[in-house]
This record gives C-alpha cells, sequence and structure tokens, in this order.
C-alpha cells in the first residue's frame, strides 16, 4: 500500500496556489521552454530569410530602374544607344527608302520606334563626299575632251557640300517637326514623330541619290535629267507615305500644303546640287573676227572730154 501511495499522482500545493494567482505563467514558461522556443526559432528564420528575400528583390528592382533610366542628352551614353544597329537593320532601312509602296510605313515597318543617327550620319557623309568629287572628275573629263578648258581642283566643293547636305538633313527635320508639335496642339488626334525618327527618315531617303550622283559622271544631258528626275520621285514619295499616317489628321489644306513644302524643298536641294556641281561647261572661246584686207584704194578716172564735132 505504501508503494501504491507514492506511485499516486499527488497534486502540489505550491503549484495550485501559483495556478490560481498567474494562470498563463505556466503556459508561457513551457511555450518559452520547448514549443514557442522552436517556433520562434522558426519564425525568426523564416522571417530573416523572407525579409532577406526581400531586400534582395528591392536591390534588383533598383538596379534595373537605373538601368532603364535614360541619361541626359548631354553625356555620350545617351548617343551611343542611336549608333546601336547592326548591317542587317541599316540594309533593311535603305532597302525600305529605295523601294516605297503605299500603306507600309517606314517608321512602323523599318524603325520600329527605334531610330538610328548612324545610317544618317554615313549616308550624309558619303553623298557629300561623292558630289565634291563627281564635280571634280566632271571637269577633269572635260579637259581631256577639250584641252582648251583649263582645271583646278577644287576642295571648297567638299565643304560646301558637306555643309548643305548636313543643314538640310538636320534643319528641315527640325522646322518640320516644330511644325507638327505646334499642329498637335490644334488637332488633338495628331501623333507625330520624334524628332530623331524625323531626322533618321530624312537621312535614308538621301541615299538614292548617292548611285544617281555616280550616273550624273556620263555626259549626256537629258540621261542626267531622267536620273534625277526618278531619284527625286523615289525620295519623295518615301516622304510623304511616311508623313501621310501624321498629317491626314489635320485639315486637308495644312496637310497639302506642308506635303508640298517638304516635296519642293527636296526638289531644291537636287536641282541646287545639278547646277553647283554639274554646273554647264564654258564653251569654247570664240575665234576672233578676221580683219578685213586693205585693198588699194580705187582711182577715180576723170571722164574724156568730149569731142569736138569739127573733129
Amino acid at each position: 500500500m505504501a508503494a501504491a501511495d507514492e506511485l499516486a499522482f499527488h497534486e502540489f500545493e505550491e503549484a495550485t496556489n501559483l495556478l490560481a494567482q498567474t494562470p498563463n505563467e505556466a503556459t508561457t514558461r513551457g511555450d518559452q521552454l520547448v514549443p514557442q522556443q522552436h517556433v520562434a526559432v522558426a519564425m525568426d528564420s523564416g522571417g530573416s530569410y523572407g525579409a532577406g528575400n526581400e531586400v534582395e528583390e528591392s536591390d534588383k528592382t533598383a538596379l534595373l530602374q537605373e538601368e532603364k533610366q535614360q541619361p541626359g542628352f548631354w553625356t555620350f551614353s545617351y548617343y551611343q544607344s542611336f549608333f546601336d544597329v547592326d548591317t542587317s537593320q541599316v540594309l533593311d532601312r535603305i532597302k525600305g527608302s529605295l523601294l516605297p509602296r503605299p500603306g507600309h510605313n517606314f517608321v512602323r515597318h523599318h524603325l520600329r520606334n527605334r531610330p538610328d543617327l548612324y545610317g544618317p550620319f554615313w549616308i550624309c557623309a558619303t553623298l557629300a563626299f561623292v558630289l565634291a568629287v563627281t564635280g571634280n572628275l566632271t571637269l577633269v573629263l572635260a579637259q581631256r575632251r577639250d584641252p582648251s578648258i583649263h582645271y583646278s581642283p577644287q576642295f571648297h566643293k567638299v565643304t560646301v557640300a558637306g555643309t548643305a547636305i548636313y543643314c538640310y538633313a538636320w534643319l528641315v527635320p527640325l522646322a518640320l517637326w516644330g511644325f507638327l508639335q505646334w499642329r498637335k496642339g490644334v488637332r488633338e488626334r495628331m501623333g507625330p514623330y520624334t524628332f530623331l525618327e524625323t531626322v533618321c527618315v530624312y537621312g535614308y531617303s538621301l541615299f538614292v541619290f548617292i548611285p544617281t550622283v555616280v550616273l550624273w559622271l556620263i555626259p549626256v544631258p537629258w540621261l542626267q535629267w531622267l536620273s534625277g528626275a526618278l531619284a527625286l520621285a523615289l525620295s519623295a514619295t518615301g516622304l510623304v507615305f511616311t508623313l501621310w499616317p501624321v498629317v491626314r489628321e489635320d485639315t486637308r489644306l495644312a496637310a497639302v500644303l506642308l506635303l508640298s513644302v517638304v516635296v519642293l524643298l527636296h526638289a531644291l536641294l537636287a536641282t541646287g546640287c545639278k547646277f553647283y556641281f554639274f554646273q554647264p561647261l564654258p564653251l569654247e572661246p570664240a575665234a576672233p573676227p578676221h580683219q578685213a584686207t586693205s585693198q588699194p584704194p580705187t582711182v577715180l578716172l576723170s571722164p574724156p572730154p568730149p569731142r569736138s564735132a569739127a573733129a
């Protein structure tokens, strides 16, 4: 019996009193000792891991935002992106400028909102160089046909050609872009291109004049004017097809006037280059008129005296 009493469950009076005073004390201590300790470790470790993931993701997001953020236009990195094109893209854009088609927008189908300055820069440089060289070669070939023509190298034509081409390829798109921005405030439905897209369109539109200028070395006037008219038609048509989706939302008068000015300026550039760099050669100096040979003075003979009737 003694052993059975020892094995029986006994309530401790101190513990009972302690539970009566603070009923949550045992649970708190038990939780802290065994279950809550493990839970706390799991929560802490899980919480720290989640916080680490959030910090890491926030760092990645910040880095991506910094990479996507465009640098200022005064930095070299800003313009570096406009020269990031490959050969296939440049050739595709040149092909699109040479073969304009109705309903085939050059900006949407070829640029795809990624204008470049690489193609327009080298197209303008090549055209200026070819104009200056072929203008000098025209005089050289003419001198070989006619030794009376005096030829001297005209290096100033390189400067004139470069200034004219680059000013046209930058100032005209700037004026056009500014006009479309102004008309955008008048007609809300108009969505003009960006300035770099406009420059890109004009730069690639000048490519067709490079082979045309080479053909102007052939001393056949009708062939020169025919090739020039064909190049002008292709280039101006490409500009009209590209600008039409933008200006068609404007009034008919404004659209017609704008497209007419664009074609007129393009024609002035082509004819100006033709007359300045391929000006007609001076005619051969005319031979001095032959001096009249001196003739001996005529001697007037007095009529003989009349004979008398008696004789």
